[in-house]
């Protein structure tokens, strides 16, 4: 606790270099740390506590409590404690066996060597020793073992590279640099144990992207950002060594600050005694009836039993292994299967209502190619034929010969000759834009050991446009602190660096300012049209015109495009500019505020040049999933950062959007008041005027408004689709007008929405969530979705182009889009399905098991006596009838997985909850009461004066409950066969298997032996010998099962014949198939004529600005070789005719087939 408020006293840091006398006043934490949450004193009350906060084990507790009082129950206490302490039991191992995994990991991590300056010596200390303000060499490939301040390193200018997979899960190297004062220092030992600085910096925090300081040393002060600062969890990488400053050390570091808190705090919480009073000589006919009524709570508490929630859970395991296990769901071209991070949310697979999807790298590929361009109004790329008409890219056409350049990337291909010539004929115009793409990027580049250039980039795009100025003559060599060197058309040239204006998702746009060998002072920009054209200096209209019309043409083609202009800077005018520049940098108020201001004062007057357009294609089998996926009756709304016209026409590459529909809607209002006349209009053509839509709050009452909605929907006629700006989303996500944007966007059979923000994501997300009562699920790949990902119910992360972090934030992951599909309509469907059918069943045995004990009472004076054996009371749930159900709810399917692709309309029971709902569980009880009273009344009329086959009374208590214990195992077992869809070897031996054990613990608890061992406890000592060798018991046996199931039978033969459902019909078309075994044909496919619709985007991260900017960026020495610009090949198939024809003649011959003989 004294920790606690500590903490929360700290307003900021204060560390001081080489002093640990001086930094313990402070009590910072020290490097050791502790992820595990018990100690071996610790664990068992610690455990106990944290499991009797969940709400089902502490009802059993307070069971076990009330059958301990011997005035309430007629059961003994171990007819609840058996299961309870079994549960608990695997429960504490289980988090037994995770905390000594902890335990383990924090002492391999704790006892790590580090070489750490003392007394001016290095030292080997374990990490736990290091203490804040200690000096730290770390050498290559070593983890970073505290927060630490970069001092110095064996590369130029302080440089170092760490990877940084464990903190955010990107495995693309990271840069962090020294400040020059102190990368002076080197690797001389004197210098740094004389190093004395004293860092004042934020207090510890969970950001990673974020860090704030100053370092005072020798009379002058040094601002420190988080590119100065290297993170616990990073590994060095292409770095010989580099010396530290620890800041943060254990619990304090970011990477613990974002592990959460796994460490068990305890709370203060109420004491709580219960009394209970009674007196063994009088009982009033109140409290006898006070103490019964608690008894009964006892003997009909097996209703909901505790190995219910244990069953659960296992079946969850299952089904998440099913899906870790799927072949055709693994991607072999780079390994990556398909991972369930979550068992819990298994059966809401089957009932997704909504997709939330991003494009970039989920739809499409993420991986670009330079395609075409357009310089100074003239487009590059076009292929023409003899007539200079523009004809279709084929195989045959031969791409333009860049064998004869040495440094030139093999993989890339270009078609038109144009450009070439342009080049060699000195066009200024072109060279400038080659240019501009050869000096305007954030990438690295290297040689590998065999002299190849190699490129390290931040994204995708800009490693296609510097790879194409690469290829056309201007190759990016290498850069300095100060400079950057290119290649142009076999010269040498290097420009100095003078500053670097970095891209954000506000700014959307970056600039390098560069002076050339001549002297003069250039601004090349590169970025959205959007925000570049607002730029662009007056004499520029008409080339601003035709590059629009150019841009269109592009998108056309669903290319992404940038524009690329440019500025002449007068030499003074950049002298102030930067002084003002150098001003911001070093302010401690305002300082990103002041930096964007002066950005904006020199990005203006530009110059254009013209645009780029790289090609981003999609995945395979993004069309088929989507077409599956709407005939499923699932709305995929596209969330995308890219321009309306990009996505739009992925929409109609995609087939969400299709020139067959009704009516597209474009929602681009600038303001509320127009964004929700828009709405209203759009309303007014979906509907006509037969509702009325003056308010549109169509959340208002949410119940009465969702049935209406449902209604509507079906009286819909036709598709619709939606499309809505960023800008336009803004305000209609607004309180006073999101209503109308819901009841909207849920009539359309697709929404995209363009230009948003990660924030706005997640906030389409909520809507839907908060007032549609559906399922929402949010598929993407990068770090832009995590928001999105983490606000709806299910997220779906993909392992593309853009690191990790989508994947680690995600419920399931897999390596491709297509893969949704066989996630949802097969595992999705049948863990819906099997969980359904096992919630059933345990419902209705469990009637039929404890209203017996109802029905006993009218003949026993309602004394709260049992009917079974206690012992068969604890061993019902959890022995005789847990395999079997457990079986069935891992293994069973009505329809196989083939059938459940081709068939989409499958899914639809998931969707409106049809397996188990009210009507559903209503019907399991009435079915468990029917159950019991056959299993009670019919052994009572057998048993009622009857004498045994050797005229000896048989209607003893003992022979009773025996009979009726042997039919319920009986009958439930045979229910259970009934209900099996899908047999396996493992439901024969557990189904026959459970009757056989039943019988041969009943024979053991009533021999001879185990009642001399325990006589108070086996009291029914010979019974089961002697009742089972009557024939006339049989007989009841046998008549009380066929009782209870002949009118099961009965009613479902009639109801699959006369009302089949649809997997009813497809099941009996399968059985059909297997016996005829026809031969497999397949129809030939046919290309799909799709829809050109015009597109734009822009797609960037922020990337190395900061430290360019800084001059830190000069990369020493070569690492291995990378290319971050594979190509992954794709054929598209477009099948859209095919499989809805063969979607309606598989419906079509499932009807036909209704009267094949099984």
């Amino acid at each position: 606790m004294f920790c606690s408020e500590k903490k929360l006293r700290e307003v900021e840091r204060i560390v001081k270099a080489n002093d640990r006398e001086y930094n313990e006043k402070f009590q910072y934490a020290d490097n050791r740390i502790h992820t595990s949450k018990y100690n071996i004193l610790t664990f068992l009350p610690i455990n106990l506590f944290e499991q009797f906060q969940r709400v089902a084990n502490a009802y059993f507790l307070c069971l076990l409590i009330l059958q301990l009082i011997p005035e309430i129950s007629s059961l003994t206490w171990f007819t609840t404690i058996v299961p309870l302490v079994l549960v608990i039991t695997m429960t504490a191992v289980k988090d037994a066996t995770d905390d000594y995994f902890r335990h383990k990991s924090d002492n391999q991590v704790n006892n790590r060597q580090s070489e750490v300056l003392i007394n001016s010596k290095l030292q080997n200390e374990k990490w736990m020793n290091v203490k804040v303000g200690d000096i730290i060499k770390l050498e290559n490939n070593q983890f970073v073992a505290a927060d630490l301040l970069l001092l110095s390193s064996s590369e130029p200018h302080g440089l170092c590279y760490v990877e940084t997979a464990e903190l955010d899960g990107e495995t693309n190297l990271k840069v962090r640099h020294a400040l020059s004062v102190t990368s002076e220092l080197g690797a001389d030992i004197s210098r740094l144990a004389g190093f004395d600085g004293i860092v004042v910096c934020e207090v510890p925090n969970n950001k990673l992207d974020k860090f704030m300081g100053i370092l005072s040393w020798k009379d002058s002060k040094h601002s420190l950002n988080n590119e100065k600062i290297i993170l616990r969890g990073c590994i060095l990488r292409n770095t010989s060594w580099c010396f530290g400053m620890v800041i943060f050390a254990g619990p304090d570091t970011k990477l613990m600050q974002n592990s959460g808190n796994s460490i068990w705090e305890s709370q203060t919480g109420d004491q709580f005694r219960t009394f209970l009073f009674w007196n063994e000589g009088e009982k009033s006919s109140v409290f006898s009836g006070f103490l019964t009524f608690w008894s009964y709570i006892i003997i009909l508490n097996t209703v909901v039993p505790i190995s219910l929630y244990v069953s659960v859970e296992v079946i969850r395991l299952g089904h998440s292994y099913f899906i870790n296990w799927d072949r055709k769901m693994y991607y072999s071209r780079k390994a990556i299967p398909a991972v369930a991070r979550t068992t819990t949310l298994n059966e809401e697979l089957g009932q997704i209502e909504y997709i939330f999807s991003d494009k970039t790298g989920t739809l499409t590929q993420n991986i670009m190619t330079f395609k075409r361009c357009s310089i100074n109004g003239r487009i590059y790329g076009e292929v023409h034929d003899d007539l200079d008409q523009k004809t279709e890219i084929t195989q045959e056409k031969e791409p333009v010969d860049f064998s004869v350049k040495s440094q030139a990337d093999r993989e890339f291909q270009f078609f038109d000759h144009h450009l070439m010539e342009s080049i060699k004929m000195g066009d200024p115009k072109v060279h400038e834009f080659l240019r501009l793409l050869a000096l305007c990027h954030t990438v690295m580049s290297e040689e590998n050991s065999a002299g190849e250039l190699i490129y390290q980039v931040q994204s995708p795009d800009e490693g296609a446009l510097v790879t194409a100025a690469r290829n056309f003559g201007f190759i990016f060599k290498s850069r300095t602190p100060e400079t950057i060197t290119i290649e142009e058309l076999g010269t040498l040239v290097t420009y100095q660096l003078l500053a670097f204006l970095d891209f954000n998702n506000t700014r959307k746009r970056m600039s390098v300012i560069v002076r050339n060998p001549e002297g003069q002072i250039k601004l090349y920009s590169k970025g959205a049209d959007t925000i570049l054209f607002e730029k662009l200096h007056p004499s520029n209209e008409v080339l601003l015109s035709l590059t629009s019309d150019h841009l269109s043409e592009f998108a056309g083609e669903g290319l992404r495009t940038l524009a690329i202009a440019y500025r002449d800077l007068d030499d003074k005018y950049f002298k102030e500019w930067h002084k003002m520049l150098e001003d911001a940098n070093a302010a401690t108020e305002e300082r990103d505020e002041r930096i964007a201001g002066l950005y904006e004062e020199i990005e203006r007057d530009l110059m254009l040049l013209g645009a780029t357009a790289v090609e981003d294609k999609l995945q395979e089998g993004v069309i088929e999933t989507v077409t599956s996926l709407s005939l499923a009756n699932i709305k995929i709304w596209v969330l995308t950062g890219d321009k309306q016209e990009t996505a739009i026409n992925i929409g109609y590459a995609c087939n969400m959007l299709t020139d067959d529909m009704n009516d597209v809607f474009v929602i681009a209002g600038n303001n509320a008041v127009e964004v929700r006349e828009e709405l209203r209009k759009a309303k007014q053509n979906l509907f006509g005027q037969n509702r009325n839509f003056s308010n549109g709050h169509v959340v208002c009452e949410k119940k009465q408004q969702l049935e209406l909605d449902s209604i509507v929907e079906e009286t819909i006629t036709g598709d619709y689709a939606l499309i809505i700006n960023g800008h336009s989303l803004a305000h209609a996500l607004e309180s006073d007008v999101k209503n109308d944007l819901l009841e909207l966007a849920c009539m359309c059979k697709t929404v995209i929405c363009c230009r948003v923000t990660p924030l706005q994501k997640a906030q389409v997300v909520e809507l839907v969530k908060k007032y549609r009562n559906a399922v929402t699920l949010a598929i993407g790949d990068g770090a832009n979705d995590v928001s999105m990902i983490k606000s709806a119910h299910i997220g779906v992360g993909i392992s593309g182009q853009e690191g990790l972090q989508a994947v680690l934030a995600s419920d399931y992951s897999f390596a491709q889009f297509r893969y949704l599909q066989r996630l949802l309509l097969v595992h999705g469907r049948w863990s819906y399905f099997r969980m359904c059918k096992f919630l059933c069943y345990f419902f209705y045995k469990n009637f039929a098991f404890t209203l017996v004990h109802f029905w006993f009472g009218f003949f026993c004076g309602f004394s709260a006596q049992t009917v079974y054996d206690q012992w068969f009371i604890t061993l019902f749930n959890i022995v005789y009838t847990s395999l079997p159900v457990l079986a069935m709810g891992i293994f069973d399917q009505d329809v196989s997985d083939q059938n459940s692709v081709d068939c989409p309309q499958l899914y639809k029971p998931g969707q409106l909850n049809l397996l188990f709902n009210k009507r559903k569980f209503f019907i399991c009880v009435l079915h468990g009461i029917y159950t019991s009273l056959v299993l009670f009344f019919i052994p009572y009329g057998a048993f009622y004066n009857v004498a045994g086959e050797d005229g000896q009374h048989i209607a003893d208590y003992q022979s009773f409950a025996v009979t009726m214990a042997t039919s319920l195992v009986i009958v439930v077992s045979v229910q259970i066969a009934l209900d099996t869809s899908y047999w396996t070897f493992i439901n024969h031996v557990f189904i026959w298997g459970s009757i056989a054990i039943y019988f041969s613990i009943l024979f053991t608890m009533h021999s001879n032996g185990i009642f001399g061992i325990f006589p108070n406890q086996f009291p029914f000592v010979g019974n089961a010998r002697h009742s089972l060798t009557q024939k006339c018991i049989w007989l009841v046996i046998l008549l009380t099962t066929v009782a209870s199931v002949m009118p099961v039978v009965a009613f479902r033969f009639l109801k699959v014949d006369l009302y089949p459902t649809l997997s009813d019909q497809i099941r009996r078309w399968q059985k059909a198939q297997k016996k005829a075994r026809p031969p497999s044909s397949r129809r030939p496919r046919t290309r799909r004529s799709s829809s050109r619709r015009s597109g734009y985007a822009f797609a960037h991260q922020e990337g190395y600005g900061e430290l360019i900017t800084s001059g830190k960026n000069m990369r020493a020495k070569n690492p291995p070789p990378t290319s971050g610009l594979e190509k992954t090949h794709y054929n598209s198939t477009s099948w859209i005719e095919n499989l809805c024809k063969k979607t309606t003649d598989t419906v079509s011959s499932f009807s036909q087939d209704k009267t094949v003989k099984l």
